[in-house]
């Protein structure tokens, strides 16, 4: 370790244990202790210009919206890339135009008569972003579109002559948002979005050895077990023998890849696999709509509704069957919130454009969401929205609009729903495992923010004599290890837990 490194991790050690700092060259402090803000100025002047942090862009603002006083800045009005503090300005925005009362709607038609039973045409699907059809919000994604099959049954429906059809999308764009990285579209937390959505995107693709080398591997999609079409080209191979060199044996590992099949036929799982091994990915769908239809058949198939899959009349009138209702936004928030879910970001992004535009676009979700800012006293200058989740590189906010959406959020009637929705330190979500075992554990609420290059974290945080305090860090373009830029915030975060701003 460097002495620059080990310097700054004392000066850091030092200031969460709640020591006063003096350079070692320099006469012993007064007796009186530096006031509260004082002292923090200090530790946040030495934490940042550490010499480790020299090439690198910080912005901080730390504020008492109750007394108006700010405690802290540097490059306050100054823009930096948000990463997923971008869903700060989504949510909030999301509660004041829509309301913690908002239900996204699915409706299901019959195009074409239905007589003794049976659906004479197609069952057509019409979407408007529920977020909810997924295993990480309901535990099973396949329970809502079940429950659909007992719906229709209940209406005397066993069997439809068509196919399952999914209605145009009222989302206009691409699925896709302005600037994601292309590399990164295969991932889990890329997934393009659509009207109709099937869990967040993404299928959970698990490979099982067979018993014996040369055995065919076992391949299992979750949730649908008949989507993605999967294309196996993987067997299964002896362990590496005992005995063997390290290097001999690492040459002999087995490897599985997966990835979609050039000819977009499904997805491909190849390589070899050793005998009693597994392997799980996730991998996304390439196209949402097909995605929920092929759930929605698979689910209606199993609650016994036969599916013939004729051609059908496209011009037939479409009659009104079913529908069913996602739970209210303020019961998604934490599902957003907490584990920074991109894609419910964007679903939110585009529903702010449907329902106060007219039109499901990103660009009129870009206007809505910079409307409300302005509303709010953000400054012209002091952010440009791409998307709704953070994963664009054209993301851009200032500190200190970032705490003007808090302290909107703070003075709103919405603002329990907003705050427990947020990650707790030490507690839950994308800050479970900080600042434990200090005073900001259990107590501050805050979002965090990752892409490469830019980290952030931005809150709420209540000192040791009860005031509340609105707090925003960005940093942008540093080369040190994430986690050194993590060691500031978390010390701060602490640091503010534990301060009395009332003692002199």
């Amino acid at each position: 370790m460097s002495v620059v490194r080990s310097l700054a991790s004392l000066l850091l050690l030092a200031v969460v244990a709640g020591c006063a700092l003096r350079p070692a060259s320099s006469v012993p402090a007064p007796a009186r202790a530096l006031d509260a803000r004082a002292s923090l100025r200090q530790f946040l002047d030495s934490a940042i210009d550490a010499p480790e942090f020299r090439s690198m862009h910080w912005g901080v603002l730390i504020v008492d919206p109750v007394r108006a006083e700010t405690l802290y800045a540097r490059n306050a009005d100054k823009l930096f890339m948000p990463a997923s503090n971008q869903k700060l300005l989504t949510g909030a925005t999301a509660l004041a135009q829509l309301g913690p009362d908002y239900r996204w709607p699915t409706t299901f038609w019959a195009r074409g008569a239905v007589r003794d039973g049976v659906l004479e045409g197609d069952l057509v699907v019409r979407g408007t972003g529920d977020p909810s059809i997924s295993a990480h919000m309901r535990g099973d994604a396949m329970a809502p579109l079940r429950a659909l099959g007992d719906s229709l049954r209940a209406r005397g429906i066993t069997r439809i002559r068509g196919g399952i059809v999914g209605a145009p999308s009222p989302f206009t764009d691409s699925p896709l948002g302005f600037g994601w990285a292309h590399d990164d579209l295969d991932d889990a937390y890329s997934a393009g979005v659509d009207a109709l959505y099937f869990n967040e995107g993404f299928s959970e693709i698990a490979v099982y050895a067979g018993e014996r080398a040369g055995d065919a591997v076992r391949v299992v999609t979750r949730p649908a077990a008949t989507y993605p079409r999967v294309i196996v080209r993987a067997r299964t191979v002896a362990r590496a023998a005992a005995g063997a060199s390290a290097a001999d044996s690492v040459a002999a590992l087995p490897r599985i890849t997966m990835g979609q099949d050039s000819s977009r036929a499904g997805v491909l799982v190849a390589g070899t696999l050793a005998v009693g091994d597994s392997v799980v990915n996730e991998l996304t769908f390439r196209d949402q709509t097909a995605a929920y239809v092929a759930a929605l058949s698979e689910a209606l198939r199993a609650g016994g509704v036969v599916i013939d899959g004729a051609a059908t009349d496209s011009t037939a009138r479409l009659d009104s069957l079913a529908g069913m209702w996602s739970p209210p936004l303020r019961d998604i928030l934490p599902f957003f919130e907490k584990p920074s879910q991109n894609q419910i970001g964007e679903l939110l992004f585009k529903t702010l454009a449907l329902a106060k535009t007219g039109v499901g676009r990103a660009d009129s979700a870009q206007q809505v969401v910079s409307r409300q800012l302005l509303a709010w006293g953000a400054a012209p200058d002091g952010f440009a929205v791409r998307d709704g989740s953070g994963l664009s590189r054209h993301d851009y906010i200032a500190p200190r609009t970032i705490v003007t959406v808090l302290d909107a959020m703070r003075r709103s009637p919405d603002f329990r729903l907003f705050y427990d929705a947020l990650p707790i330190a030490g507690v839950d979500g994308t800050i479970r495992n900080r600042m434990k075992g200090t005073a900001a554990a259990g107590n501050l609420h805050a979002k965090t923010g990752t892409l490469d290059k830019a980290r952030s974290l931005s809150g709420y945080v209540t000192t040791a004599d009860g005031r509340l305090l609105l707090f925003s860090a960005l940093a942008n373009n540093y080369s040190v290890p994430t986690r050194r830029v993590d060691q500031v915030t978390d010390a701060l975060g602490a640091r503010l837990a534990s301060m009395r701003l009332d003692q002199e």
